[in-house]
């Protein structure tokens, strides 16, 4: 974020310290803007009367995108996140932008370089549900505090559906000894290539191998333990795996719980793949295999395929030193109309005004009230697990 000159003690009302109470005066600017999830987003916006800032590498498909939701919409080109950065700070002496949405992975690499770019007031989200990457951006806390800029993380599926369970499940009561959060997303698959940057937030999710909460530090634990079969509100059962993804971090932000485990339905949990899971995170935790795996990763074409069931779903399970219980699931749509749905209400509310500053996971900014607003619905309890 840029530099600024004085402190928070001493910024009357027009400095940056104040600037997260009001909107700036850019607009939206969307980072990415030509993928399937900036251009959701910015359809979302531009019908809500707040036209984006697109961005991204290629003109004739920003100009597309421009035409099929706004067509007055102004474009940048920039060839990389670099780049993008660049014309971000060059931009802020004609106006700078109120919030800027970053939906270009792999956000370990995109965050933080977008975020230091960004004139002081300037709000920011990101999709992420990387672990490194929701801990980069949560320990900016400080600085976005001192510049009156809100950050927000995991402003979608990922982070956000369990956190908002996290939430729900400890909400009026003690903070628990032990969360654990699932995520059981249902998405449509789109056809076409893997593409670069998921491929990069795939290996370099499974490369730090296993983590979670014990006696509220984060250590290291074998990946490819943690499995739970679940049976969801619906009767239908799903497994999920214990993985190091941004849920961990949100979970434990949001309730404080010091002990906290995240699973997720995605990764596959056959015995004989659970087996070999911890040597893949040694090998792929290698530079040069890891990015040799990430440019053949990207090469792969993804099939269509349906989605995986009727709704995404988010659980969080909570207990007490007492040994009291008690559970909670999310019931949403499909997991992408979620994310977009989800990123289009953090980027309006935030050009609205009125955020704290800081460093913030969604639903702990919002409420999990959020989740609702986008068409989540909260199950209580009625639900078991076993772990296997």
């Amino acid at each position: 974020m840029s530099e600024k000159t004085g402190t928070g003690a001493e910024a009357g009302p027009d400095t940056a310290a104040d600037a997260g109470a009001r909107p700036g005066n850019g607009g939206i600017w969307i980072f990415g803007a030509t993928g399937r999830t900036g251009r959701r987003i910015a359809a979302l916006l531009a019908a809500r009367g707040l036209p984006p800032v697109l961005v991204g590498r290629d003109a004739t498909r920003l100009r597309e995108v421009a035409g099929e939701v706004d067509g007055d919409a102004r474009t940048v080109v920039a060839a990389t996140p670099e780049e993008a950065a660049r014309r971000l700070a060059e931009d802020a002496a004609a106006g700078a932008p109120a919030v800027v949405v970053n939906t270009i992975g792999p956000f370990t690499s995109t965050a933080v370089p977008l975020i230091r770019a960004c004139p002081p007031g300037t709000h920011y989200l990101d999709l992420s549900n990387e672990l490194t990457s929701i801990r980069q951006v949560l320990d900016l806390h400080e600085e976005a505090l001192a510049q009156g800029s809100t950050l927000v993380p995991g402003a979608g599926f990922g982070v956000c559906a369990t956190e908002s369970a996290a939430r729900k499940v400890s909400e009026g009561r003690p903070t628990p000894e032990r969360v654990r959060v699932d995520a059981l997303p249902s998405v449509e698959s789109e056809p076409g290539l893997l593409g670069p940057a998921l491929a990069a937030s795939l290996v370099d999710g499974f490369a730090i191998g296993g983590r979670r909460y014990e006696a509220g530090r984060l250590v290291r634990v074998r990946l490819g333990g943690g499995i739970e079969t679940l049976t969801l509100p619906d009767g239908s059962t799903a497994r999920t795996l214990a993985v190091p993804t941004g849920d961990l971090e949100a979970a434990h932000h949001a309730t404080g719980a010091p002990y906290v485990t995240a699973g997720n339905s995605e990764v596959p949990s056959g015995r004989a793949i659970r087996a070999l899971l911890p040597l893949l995170a040694a090998v792929l935790a290698r530079p040069a295999i890891g990015n040799a795996a990430k440019r053949r990763l990207a090469r792969v074409e993804v099939k269509p395929k349906p989605p995986a069931r009727a709704h995404s779903w988010a659980r969080a399970h909570a207990t007490w030193p007492d040994g009291t219980t008690h559970e909670v699931w999310l019931r949403a749509a499909d997991g992408m109309d979620f994310t977009t749905t989800i990123a289009a209400e953090v980027a309006a509310r935030l050009s609205q005004g009125g955020t704290p500053p800081g460093a913030h996971t969604p639903a702990t900014l919002f409420g999990p009230g959020l989740a609702e607003a986008v068409g989540g619905r909260f199950v209580e309890g009625g639900a078991t697990s076993r772990t296997v």
